[in-house]
């Protein structure tokens, strides 16, 4: 029986801009979305009913919850009343990255879902009702749909795809504590900064920042000590926090300098991934 294996790579926001509140509960954003080579894995095959299995160091977290509700099945469901397939599937989400920490991990499960069963299906990646069905799943889902550095506006789902930005070295940290998105939002002040300026990715992310660290830095101080230790490591090009925290990120020149900074990172027993940006 054929077996699609697709991958959900973390999603970090090298910059991201609160302009509004929104009369729909969403607020308006300008965000730089970037992918990281590693993060979860979605494997789905045909079966006689539609079932998830959790495996990976973070399943545990998930099991909890009721899998009805997963983002993983609502994409399947979804997926299928969308499209007119009658099949089951036999779902694996191979669970690596942390839970509730901004850097996309129920929003990439359900791409990698939406985009294997489209593979199975013989349905477009690029297929506007699929993206049409990602948006009706969360904010973030299209972007990691589209899977590559890429402008967001909108609240995020209104995207320009933008150069890849290579193998960069990449380390994300977070420090063991998950933050709520609704309440990091609901604390932001409402101060709209400005958007993004002009130039390459790299010039905007630097000009950059993220207008959800302070609202989640009061929700959870031990995001102060990380982007203090990764804002200080040798090396460093670019640090910041992702999303709505609580995990945060650091670019850095040198493969080298990452890792030394995943050790340092490591012996205060934070969660880390050294990996690459693509």
């Amino acid at each position: 029986m054929t077996a699609i294996v697709e991958p959900a790579p973390a999603k970090i926001n090298l910059a991201l801009h609160v302009r509004r509140r929104r009369d729909d509960g969403y607020h308006e954003l300008e965000t730089l979305f970037a992918f990281c080579r590693d993060g979860d894995v979605v494997t789905v095959t045909r079966a006689d009913a539609t079932d998830l299995t959790l495996t990976g160091p973070f399943a545990g977290v998930l099991a909890g919850e009721a899998t009805d509700d997963n983002l993983v099945m609502r994409a399947a469901r979804g997926f299928c009343a969308r499209f007119g397939v009658e099949d089951g599937h036999a779902i694996t989400l191979d669970k690596h990255l942390p839970v509730a920490s901004g850097i996309g991990g129920g929003s990439a499960d359900a791409a990698a879902t939406l985009r294997a069963l489209a593979r199975l299906h013989g349905v477009a990646i690029d297929h506007p009702e699929l993206f049409a069905l990602a948006a009706e799943l969360g904010a973030d889902v299209p972007a990691c749909l589209l899977g590559r550095t890429a402008l967001g506006q909108g609240k995020g789902d209104a995207l320009q795809p933008l150069a890849p930005l290579g193998d960069r070295p990449v380390l994300l940290v977070n420090p063991g504590v998950g933050v709520s998105t609704a309440a990091v939002f609901s604390r932001w002040d409402g101060v709209d900064r400005g958007g993004l300026g002009d130039g390459d990715v790299w010039a905007m992310a630097a000009a950059g920042r993220n207008d959800l660290e302070p609202p989640a830095r009061a929700l959870a101080p031990a995001i102060d000590q990380v982007l203090d230790l990764l804002g200080r490591a040798p090396g460093v090009v670019l640090s910041r926090m992702s999303g709505s925290g609580a995990t945060c990120f650091a670019v850095f020149g040198s493969v080298a300098a990452r890792d030394a900074a995943a050790r340092a990172a490591g012996d205060r027993g934070w969660w880390t991934l050294a990996t690459f940006l693509t």
